[in-house]
């Protein structure tokens, strides 16, 4: 699944298809596919409005969030780690 497929999904879909159990919410897993949604429909946003510098601001912020996200992951668990980036398709 890549990231275009992602932006289109109801975050609903993306939380479950991410999540552990039934409810789980908040594993790290889920907060970036969440962000990653987000991530993708600012993208989007910005192929129009290419002058939207405030909103850049808080890509940026996004950006650097799911970077620490990742960071954490790999550091807690690597293969958790290596089946999320495969899933969303944000690194090699």
């Amino acid at each position: 699944m890549a990231l275009k497929d992602i932006q289109e999904m109801p975050k609903k879909a993306v939380i479950e298809k991410f999540a552990k159990d039934a409810k789980d919410t908040g594993s790290s897993e889920v907060q970036i596919a969440v962000i990653s949604q987000r991530i993708a429909k600012l993208t989007v946003h910005f192929n129009q409005f290419k002058k939207d510098n405030i909103s850049k601001r808080g890509l940026l912020r996004l950006i650097g969030q799911r970077k620490r996200l990742l960071k954490y992951l790999n550091r807690v668990s690597p293969d958790r780690y290596k089946a999320v980036t495969k899933e969303l398709g944000i690194r090699n």
